[in-house]
Parts: C-alpha cells; sequence; structure tokens
C-alpha cells in the first residue's frame, strides 16, 4: 500500500515531535504545525489558483521550510512540485518553465527581478511571494506581481492564513502519480525533467531508512538545494518519512554547517567530497563538537582516501553511497568498516535494488570487467517529462540505463569507472577518468583533480587533468608520481593547474567547461 499523504499520517504518530527547524525563519515545527500548514496551502492553492490533480506548482527559492510544506501541499492534491535552480538566467529557467507549465510559481524575494521578467514573457501567470517583510522586499514583490492569483498582492502567510484546514480529499490516487520533477543539470544540453512518483519516492526513503539504519532520533541538515535531488531524496524526505528532524539551511555554507552540527546535535549528514573538503579547510573544524555524529555520508564522487583519514582522526566514520536523480541518490552503500579498505567503492546495492554491469550489447560483464550500470527496482523513475525519446533511452525492459561505467572487484564491490560520454579512447584504449582521479587525488601536494580527454592528431584524444592545489608541486612531478602507479597511457598529458573546479549544483565536476576550457593549450606534439 502506498500513501498519498505522508505528512497526515505522520502527524498522527509523531505529532508533537519536531520535523522542521528553519534557519531562513527562525520557525519550529512539529509534524502537526508542518501538516496543519501544508494542509491550509493545499486548500488555498485549490480555491484561489486552481491546482489539482496533475499541474505543477514550482518553486524559486533558496532552501526554507516553505519549499517542503508546498512538496506536501502538492501530494495532497496530487500535484506535481517543480523546483528550480535559482542559480539560472531568466532565459535559461524560460526554457524550463516552457516544458512544465507550472499552474502557479512561489519564489523568494530575492529572486523578484526574473520573476517579473517571466511573468512578462508570459510564462509565469500566478506568483506567491515567500517573504517580504522591507521595504525593497515589498517593492520587489509588487514588480513581480507578486500575490497569490490576483488576490491583491497577498502573500504566502496571507494565503495560510485565510485558507481551510479541513482534510485535503482528492476524486482517486495513484502511486505511479508524479509527485516531483526535478530538472538535471543540463551538461549535455537542455535539462531533462526527471519524474518522480509517489511510488518512486516512497522505495527511495524505504531503501534509504534500511540500509543506513536511519531512526525517528536522526537529526539532519538540510543544506544540499532543494531542486536538486541532493537536497530532497538523500536524507530530508526519508528522515520526514520516519518522523526524525531536519534543519533546513538557506544554503551551503561550510562554517556555517560545522556550527550547525554542534549546535543541533545533528546524528547524521550528507555532503559531496567538495564539501567535505571546504568543512576540513574551515579554521573551526579542529574543535568542532562532532561527538552527536553518527557518521557521514558522502556521494557524488569518489571521496578521496586522505579526505576520509583526516576525519578519522576527528573520531567521525564515513558511509559512502551511489545514485541519481532518476532512480533515487541512494541505490549503493559502502559501510563503516570498508571506508578506508575499499576507498573509491560504492559498496553493493541497497536492499530493494538489482544492478546488473554490461557491455555495448546489453550482455552481462565477467567481473572485473568496465560496462554501463543498469538498475532496477521500485525506486526507477517514470521517465522524462513530456520527452519520449530519452525515456525510451534510459528505460529498457524494466532497467534503467544510467550512464554510468562500473566494475566489480573479486570480492564483488562496485566501483564507478566514470560517465560514458566521458570515458576517454586513446589510440583505441579505454580510459577511466575515475581510476586516474583516485591516483591523482593520492599526491600529497593534490586537492582535487578531474580527467578528461582532450583531441589529439595521433591518439584521437588524450588524457589531461586539471589540478587544484594544496602545496607547491610541478607537473612533472604529479605526472611522475602517477607513472609508479598508471600504465603509460593512462598518465595525464598535461596538468592544469586552477584556482577551483566548475561544479553543478550537485557538487559534480563539470568535465564540458573543463574541455571547453583547456581545448586550445593542449601542446601540437603527443608521444
Amino acid at each position: 500500500m502506498f500513501v498519498r499523504d505522508w505528512l497526515a499520517r505522520r502527524a498522527v504518530l509523531s505529532r508533537d515531535r519536531l520535523a522542521i527547524a528553519d534557519l531562513a525563519t527562525g520557525a519550529k515545527l512539529s509534524y502537526r504545525q508542518l501538516d496543519e500548514r501544508a494542509t491550509r496551502l493545499a486548500n488555498g492553492l485549490r480555491e484561489t489558483a486552481g491546482v489539482g490533480a496533475g499541474d505543477r506548482v514550482a518553486v524559486l527559492s533558496t532552501n526554507r521550510a516553505a519549499i517542503l510544506e508546498a512538496f506536501f501541499a502538492a501530494a495532497k492534491l496530487t500535484a506535481v512540485l517543480a523546483p528550480l535552480n535559482y542559480r539560472l538566467t531568466a532565459s535559461e529557467l524560460g526554457y524550463i518553465l516552457s516544458d512544465c507549465r507550472p499552474q502557479v510559481l512561489f519564489y523568494e524575494t530575492e529572486f523578484a527581478g526574473v520573476v517579473a521578467e517571466l511573468r512578462a514573457r508570459g510564462l509565469v501567470s500566478q506568483a506567491i511571494v515567500f517573504d517580504g517583510g522591507t521595504e525593497d522586499g515589498d517593492n520587489a514583490a509588487n514588480a513581480a506581481g507578486g500575490g497569490a492569483a490576483g488576490t491583491g498582492g497577498e502573500n504566502y502567510e496571507a494565503l495560510l492564513a485565510s485558507s481551510s484546514a479541513r482534510a485535503v480529499e482528492v476524486e482517486s490516487f495513484d502511486p505511479e502519480m508524479p509527485a516531483l520533477i526535478i530538472y538535471t543539470s543540463g551538461t549535455t544540453g537542455h535539462p531533462k525533467g526527471a519524474v518522480l512518483s509517489h511510488r518512486m519516492l516512497a522505495w527511495n526513503s524505504i531503501n534509504t531508512n534500511l540500509a543506513w539504519d536511519i531512526v525517528s532520533t536522526d537529526v539532519t541538515t538540510v543544506h544540499a538545494p532543494l531542486f536538486h535531488t541532493g537536497g530532497f531524496n538523500v536524507l530530508t524526505l526519508p528522515l520526514l518519512h520516519i518522523g526524525a528532524s531536519v534543519v533546513v539551511m538557506p544554503c551551503f555554507d561550510a562554517a556555517r554547517v560545522l556550527e550547525v552540527i554542534e549546535r543541533h546535535r545533528c546524528t547524521v549528514f550528507f555532503g559531496v567530497p567538495t564539501m567535505f573538503q571546504l568543512m576540513l579547510d574551515e579554521p573551526r573544524f579542529e574543535t568542532t563538537d562532532f561527538s552527536s555524529i553518527r557518521y557521514f555520508i558522502s556521494g557524488g564522487a569518489p571521496c578521496p582516501v586522505p579526505l576520509i583519514e583526516a576525519y578519522q582522526r576527528r573520531g567521525v566514520s564515513f558511509l559512502q553511497g551511489y545514485g541519481l536523480t532518476e532512480v533515487g541518490p541512494n541505490c549503493f552503500k559502502l559501510g563503516l568498516e570498508d571506508a578506508v579498505r575499499k576507498a573509491g567503492s560504492i559498496g553493493f546495492p541497497m536492499f530493494h535494488s538489482a544492478a546488473r554491469i554490461v557491455d555495448r550489447e546489453g550482455a552481462d560483464v565477467s567481473l572485473g570487467e568496465v560496462g554501463e550500470l543498469w538498475l532496477s527496482g521500485g525506486h526507477v523513475c517514470s521517465g522524462y517529462w513530456l520527452n519520449e525519446e530519452a525515456t525510451a533511452a534510459a528505460l529498457q525492459g524494466g532497467w534503467f540505463h544510467t550512464g554510468d561505467l562500473a566494475r566489480q572487484d573479486e570480492e564483488g564491490y562496485y566501483y564507478i569507472a566514470g560517465r560514458v560520454k566521458d570515458m576517454i579512447i586513446s589510440g583505441g584504449e579505454n580510459i577511466y577518468p575515475a581510476e586516474v582521479e583516485a591516483v591523482l587525488h593520492a599526491h600529497p601536494a593534490v586537492a582535487s583533480a578531474a580527467l578528461f580527454g582532450l583531441p589529439d592528431a595521433k591518439w584521437g584524444e588524450v588524457p589531461v587533468a586539471a589540478v587544484v592545489k594544496r602545496c607547491d608541486a610541478t607537473p612533472a612531478e604529479i605526472i611522475e608520481f602517477c607513472a609508479t602507479r598508471l600504465a603509460r597511457y593512462k598518465l595525464p598529458k598535461q596538468i592544469f593547474f586552477v584556482s577551483e573546479l566548475p561544479l553543478s549544483a550537485s557538487g559534480k565536476v563539470l568535465k564540458r567547461t573543463l574541455k571547453e576550457q583547456f581545448e586550445k593549450h593542449l601542446l601540437p606534439a603527443s608521444t
């Protein structure tokens, strides 16, 4: 059985337990209070904005409790929340809004100018502002046409106050109904909207809570953006599913995160390696009280061993995982006992997840060989919004084709070798970036690194690396270090030193950006 209205059920089972502490507003909401607010919002959206089953509700805002209220309100109505990347330009947002056509848009005052531009282009007909307590905020909201569906400038809190708290009923419910549309980062072109159903979100939570031993007394921060699966689905919804507590931060700030972990006695914490490195670099890292933490969870990219060991010296252990927007971010787990021994591995599939590694013909590869990772289970998405071609390419025969290259070692542990599109073929030899990057990260002077291919007249393409240094080293020294650990054809042809790597909202390196930046700088002669 699937429950449409998680929050109403949780409000009964965990009535006065803290659900959300919102650092943006200072609000602290119990499950009963959160459910009442989401119910009022659902009724307000239905009555004043005409939102019904299948309608899209968009949101443009940094993290705040109201985004989660909007998600649960939409779920009550069997409508669909479409959180928008607030880092995008109006032009980029225009493409997404043209694709999902929301019935209403919630927004933060900071983005009022963008919303005004989108309204002028006819892409937003109804907009509701979350905040606006200052004179500038009020003016910006008015400029954007803020307010609920022509209610004379009524804002979010006013809409809740004027709406009913009666239970929300719907004509029908099917667990395959979409609940979220999360747009991919668009690193290969226009973003695609991954359709996440009620069924998918339930199974992602079940997998997460089973594999990571999540309990109702757990506390975590929500610092990854809520327009990304890392914000919604790594820990936030699984913890709210089980009746635990989340501390919502507007955005990631390393110093602030360390403070919040200590003050709110967080027990579990998710981050990508870049976040953990930034936290490690903070002066207060050495004095932060981590005694409440059961473990940290690293995902998004292999976590370098030196980083894991630095945290272990502070008494903190790591779990590592793997996932995608389309199949949920929690599909694999590497346990605490293997964090160093199997560093770089993603471990094994979650309890309710099946995995295959296949060749180009779809046949299972032998142990140790690299192939594409396919996944199957209730945690798989329904495809892409209004994109039958992309859906058909990704979902075939009950399996989701991840586009990630993987292998298993002799003990059966899984490793990600890179993206299919990022694999480098040099002189007919396949080079898997993750393998080379792991060696680069082992060099004491390398803080972070990314391997990518550049065109070469002789070899087709050759591997080069962008490196962020932690101390002095020459390109020759780093390449020589790699030469003792890697075959010659895998060695970076050049090392480009950079101050930082370009990252997507999820913290993944944008290799296409690096290729565009450095493709004119490759040495002309390759040997």
